[in-house]
């Protein structure tokens, strides 16, 4: 029997992957300075707002709040027109020293002296349908929001578009588990207001 499978993908600009660039940049940051850093760090961000929080173990320096800015530019908010933009946003950093229980976890002479450490548990799957090895669903969706942002940094066609978007695939499935057709495409996109 056949069965349809969708996929969502969320654009550079949505709020989960600006905050996870801006963390991702952090790290970076920690380690390009210094190599032994040990990072770990969120960010969450709002209308006009991001918050930076986390433990770090580090001998250097990082102005957190420059390279939040910069990936926040880099994104395309620079209109305070979208209520939250690189120049004018609040930025406040939670982030503080490491706890010595959680380095103990990373940093030992002695494998019977680990601490805390770092926690976590991941799932997913292989699919031999692309050459990604991800759901046909999923390529389609992120293929659909790269295509649309290059279309925005162009700045020749729809000059309107913002940073946030999202898409959503849904293929259809024969009785062979083999992907039929495209059944649906959805793409919504933050914008600008229209001049009437």
């Amino acid at each position: 029997m056949g069965y349809l499978f969708t996929s969502e993908s969320v654009s550079e600009g949505h709020p989960d992957k600006v905050a996870d660039q801006i963390s991702d940049a952090l790290l970076d940051e920690f380690l390009r300075r210094d190599a032994e850093s040990k990072v770990a760090c969120e960010t969450l961000v709002t209308t006009g707002l991001a918050v930076l929080s986390g433990e770090v173990r580090t001998k250097a320096y990082v102005d957190v709040q420059e390279v939040a800015r910069r990936v926040i530019k880099r994104i395309g908010y620079t209109k305070q027109s979208y209520r939250f933009d690189s120049e004018s946003c609040g930025v406040i950093s939670a982030i503080h020293e490491q706890s010595p229980d959680i380095n103990q976890g990373v940093v030992r002479e002695k494998e019977e002296e680990q601490g805390a450490g770092d926690q976590g548990m991941m799932f997913g799957y292989a699919s031999k349908e692309t050459d990604e090895y991800m759901p046909l669903s999923l390529v389609l969706s992120h293929v659909l929001l790269i295509e649309l942002a290059k279309i925005r940094r162009e700045g020749k066609e729809m000059t309107y578009l913002a940073p946030d978007s999202k898409s959503q695939v849904t293929i259809e499935y024969g009785d062979n588990n083999e992907p039929m057709r495209v059944h649906t495409i959805v793409v919504s996109t933050q914008h600008d207001d229209f001049d009437e």
